[in-house]
């Protein structure tokens, strides 16, 4: 397994977690924020822990991804409130 792999793994969890892929054994999207957190969490601490050990191109996925995966969250946890 690649870094990029272990990137695209957890970022399809979390977009799962949100709401915004179907689950394929379910076909159906459902939420489940606290679990879509945990799963940002470890992305966030992933980013920690390789800080100036990463290449350009795994550097700006791992950002890419994990701004893509907060400003989901923000409009998924959004609209449980409204």
């Amino acid at each position: 397994m690649t870094f990029q792999m272990l990137v695209f793994s957890l970022s399809t969890t979390a977009m799962l977690q949100l709401g915004f892929l179907s689950n394929p054994e379910t076909g159906k999207q459902e939420k489940n924020l606290p679990a879509a957190k945990q799963t940002i969490d470890i992305l966030e601490i992933l980013q920690e822990k390789t800080k100036g050990n990463l290449t350009s191109e795994e550097f700006q996925l791992l950002e890419a991804s994990l701004y893509d995966l907060k400003m989901t969250y923000l409009k998924a946890a959004d609209s449980i409130k409204l």
